[in-house]
């Protein structure tokens, strides 16, 4: 069964399917692409599941929270999600498998390859990083999230309850209106939201959810730059410069700072203000950086607050080179299909 209405949009081709109609679809909510979803699927305000270079395949009884995203890796790593998962607000699930019963704090990141167990919980805030095995009946916290004790009897469905018993954390339904003052991007996405002064200088895509508030000042997006789903961008007291050829990841939030040259800024990273990062920078998943702090040209940074961990090698820089192409090619796959079946 493909249901209706502006939360769904196909991929080369192929549309979204859910086994029965969605249980909730909050203000915002997007679902794209090669997703299979199963029955009563919960999906919360401005929640995202995007399914281009590989597919998504969900049970039943799936809850996603606010702003929560779960998304692939390119076409080489699917994302697998049993049945009676729940995932908090602003958590990310990316091109791992999760098993059944699971549940998922708020401001998680699951990373590529990782496979958790039936019956895991993750604290909020806790980082899994790729290719990780978490045992089922734990409970984890931290980054990378480290086992802290089994979980009690009964303590596993009383999380479920808590969770699903909260209300959908509505997103402000005002219409925003921005102001271009130069360039058009590639692509900007149906539930994606812009105010004020945003500035493109081509090839750029804006994803599902991403929440630009340029304030009184400027967002100035460099060439080839795309900013991920539901990234949060806000200037409240300076501009924010974002250079060319540079990936946003998903959920990062950025507050009046500035980005070079063929960076990548991590999914679930925090970008503090007055932060500057440097050309050629890669910022780790869930890294956090401080108010005033300078991230050099050529290094990775993880951890929070966020530290030099390693030179950037080649291969880290391959990864960077070849990550703003392949979305500017999602971004025109997107861009056809919005054109043919227009919101």
């Amino acid at each position: 069964m493909e249901p209706t209405g502006r939360f769904t949009l196909a991929y080369d081709g192929t549309s979204p399917r859910f086994a029965t109609p969605a249980a909730h679809v909050g203000t915002g909510a997007a679902v794209l692409g090669r997703a299979s979803i199963g029955r009563s699927a919960w999906l919360g305000a401005r929640s995202v599941i995007r399914a281009d270079g590989h597919y998504v395949r969900i049970g039943d009884d799936f809850r996603l929270g606010a702003r929560g995203t779960v998304h692939i890796a390119h076409d080489y790593l699917p994302t697998h999600i049993g049945n009676g998962v729940t995932a908090g607000a602003n958590s990310v699930i990316h091109a791992c498998d999760v098993g059944d019963h699971c549940h998922i704090g708020r401001d998680v990141v699951i990373l590529d390859g990782s496979r958790l167990a039936a019956e895991c919980v993750l604290a909020d805030g806790s980082i899994v990083f790729p290719r990780s095995a978490l045992e089922g009946g734990w409970l984890y916290e931290r980054a990378p999230a480290k086992p802290v004790r089994r979980l009690e009897p009964g303590e596993l469905r009383a999380l479920h309850e808590a969770s699903r018993a909260a209300p959908d954390e509505l997103a402000d339904g005002t219409a925003w209106v921005p102001h271009f003052p130069s360039g058009e991007p590639l692509f900007i996405a149906f539930s994606a939201r812009l105010r004020g002064s945003v500035a493109f200088e081509g090839d750029n895509g804006i994803w599902f959810g991403c929440d630009l508030d340029a304030g009184d000042h400027e967002i100035r997006i460099g060439r080839g730059t795309n900013i991920q789903d539901n990234t949060v961008i806000r200037c409240t007291g300076q501009s924010v410069l974002i250079g060319h050829e540079t990936t946003i990841g998903h959920n990062v939030m950025m507050t009046d700072c500035e980005v070079g040259d063929r960076s990548l800024i991590g999914m679930g990273s925090v970008v503090a203000a007055q932060t500057i990062v440097e050309d050629d920078v890669l910022l780790a998943a869930g890294a956090q950086t401080v108010q005033g702090q300078t991230l050099e040209s050529g290094w990775l940074y993880g951890g929070s607050p966020a530290r030099q961990l390693a030179r950037l090698d080649k291969a880290k820089r391959t990864i960077i080179e070849l990550t703003w192409p392949t979305y500017i090619s999602y971004a025109h796959r997107f861009a056809a299909a919005a054109m043919a079946h227009p919101v």
